[in-house]
C-alpha cells in the first residue's frame, strides 16, 4: 500500500465537489484524477481542484490511473457498476447514497468488496455528525417502544429544482434522503423493521407520469417502535415545519430544535439539512401532584459542522477504515436495512399495499 491512497472522484456535482475538496486538504489523500462525462478542459471547477487531469470516461480513467480509491458521487442509476468496476480493478469506494437502485444491487457490491477483499463506505453523512451522534445517544434513554417523526421538505426551485428532476427520473425523494433518517430511525431502534406503509403524491407536471415527488412512510419495528418520515421536492412545498426531528417514548421525548432560527436559512439549503443548533430533552417524571418532576433540559451544541466539514469527517472514516483495516460488515448491513426499508416504502406507494420485511 502507497503512503498516500490515489483516488479518483468520478462525479463533481454538490457532493462530489465536496469530497474532492476534502480530498484534496487531507494528506493521508492524493487525487489522481476527476471524472464527470461532461468534463473538459473549459469546465469551470474551484480553483483547488483545476489542477487535476480531468476525464470523461469512467472504464478509461480507472484503467489508465490505476487508483487506490474510487469516489462515487453519480446519479444513483450508475451506483452499483461504477463500485463493481471500481472493487473489480482492485480499488476501495466511497459512495453516495443508495449503495444501488435495489437490495439485490447493494448486496451485489457488497460480495464483490468481500471477495476483493477492500473496504467500500456509504455516505451517510449524519452518522458522522456530533450532534446527531448526541441524539441518538438521547433517543437510547427513553426507554421502549420508541416513537420517532423526522422529515425533510426541500422548497426547491432553480438550479436546486433542476437538480431534483434530473434525480427523479430514477429515485424519489422518500427514497434519496429517507435512506438518511431511517438509518437514524434504526439506530436508535437498534431492533429490526417488520413492515412499511406509504403514501405519495405527484404534485408536478414537470416530472414523469409514474414518479412522485411528494411522500410519506410508516415503519414498524419488531420492539413495537414505530417511525414517520415524510420528503417532499419542488417549488411548492412549504417551509413550514420542513424539518422536523423528534423521538418519544415512555421516559420522555427528545427533539432537535432550532436554537438560532437563521431567517436566510432555506430548505433546500444544503446545510440546513444537517443544522441542529440545539437538543430539547424532556423527562416524564411525575411528582407527588403528577406535576412534571424535572423541567425540560437544552443542549447546546457546539461543534456544528457545515456542509464540507462533514465531508471531510466522511473521508477521514474513510482512510481510518482502509489504513487500519476497520470491519464494515455492520456498516454495510445498516446501509442494506435502510434501503430495504425505503424501497418497501416506494412499492407501498405504488402498490397501495403494507409491505412486510
Amino acid at each position: 500500500m502507497s503512503e498516500k491512497q490515489k483516488v479518483l472522484i468520478v462525479g463533481l456535482g454538490n457532493m462530489g465537489i465536496s469530497h474532492a475538496q476534502a480530498y484534496h486538504v487531507l494528506s493521508g489523500f492524493e487525487i489522481v484524477g476527476l471524472c464527470s462525462r461532461s468534463l473538459d478542459q473549459q469546465t469551470v471547477l474551484p480553483e483547488a481542484l483545476s489542477i487535476y487531469p480531468r476525464f470523461n470516461d469512467y472504464d478509461l480513467a480507472l484503467q489508465q490511473l490505476k487508483p487506490d480509491v474510487v469516489s462515487i458521487n453519480t446519479w444513483p442509476d450508475t451506483h452499483e457498476t461504477f463500485a463493481i468496476k471500481a472493487l473489480e480493478a482492485d480499488a476501495h469506494v466511497f459512495m453516495e447514497k443508495p449503495i444501488a437502485e435495489t437490495v439485490e444491487g447493494a448486496e451485489r457490491v457488497i460480495a464483490a468488496a468481500k471477495r476483493k477483499s477492500r473496504k467500500v463506505v456509504v455516505g451517510y453523512i449524519l452518522r458522522h455528525h456530533p450532534s446527531w451522534q448526541e441524539f441518538v445517544r438521547q433517543a437510547r434513554t427513553l426507554g421502549k417502544p420508541l416513537v420517532m417523526r423526522m422529515n425533510l421538505n426541500q422548497q426547491s426551485r432553480g438550479d436546486t429544482w433542476q437538480v431534483h428532476k434530473q434525480l427523479m427520473k430514477s429515485i424519489s425523494p422518500l427514497v434519496d434522503c429517507g435512506v438518511h433518517y431511517v438509518d437514524m430511525m434504526c439506530l436508535m431502534t437498534e431492533s429490526r423493521p417488520v413492515k412499511v406503509h406509504a403514501i405519495g403524491a405527484r404534485l408536478s407536471d414537470e416530472i414523469a407520469p409514474d414518479m412522485y415527488n411528494y411522500g410519506q412512510l410508516q415503519v414498524a419495528y419488531e420492539d413495537g417502535s414505530i417511525g414517520w418520515y415524510e420528503a417532499g421536492w419542488g417549488p411548492m412545498m412549504s417551509e413550514t415545519a420542513y424539518f422536523v426531528k423528534d423521538v418519544i417514548g415512555p421516559k420522555g421525548s427528545v427533539s432537535i430544535v432550532a436554537a438560532e432560527q437563521n431567517p436566510d436559512m432555506e430548505s433546500d439549503s444544503i446545510d440546513s439539512h444537517t443544522k441542529t443548533s440545539a437538543i430539547l430533552c424532556h423527562s416524564a417524571d411525575l411528582d407527588k401532584k403528577s406535576g412534571l418532576f424535572h423541567k425540560d433540559r437544552l443542549i447546546q451544541m457546539q461543534d456544528e459542522p457545515d456542509h464540507d466539514a462533514l465531508c471531510l469527517r466522511e473521508q477521514d472514516f474513510l482512510l481510518k477504515a482502509i489504513t487500519e483495516d476497520l470491519n464494515l460488515d455492520n456498516h454495510l448491513q445498516d446501509a442494506v436495512n435502510s434501503m430495504k426499508i425505503v424501497l418497501a416504502a416506494d412499492r407501498s406507494i405504488r402498490s397501495g399495499q403494507v409491505v412486510y420485511l
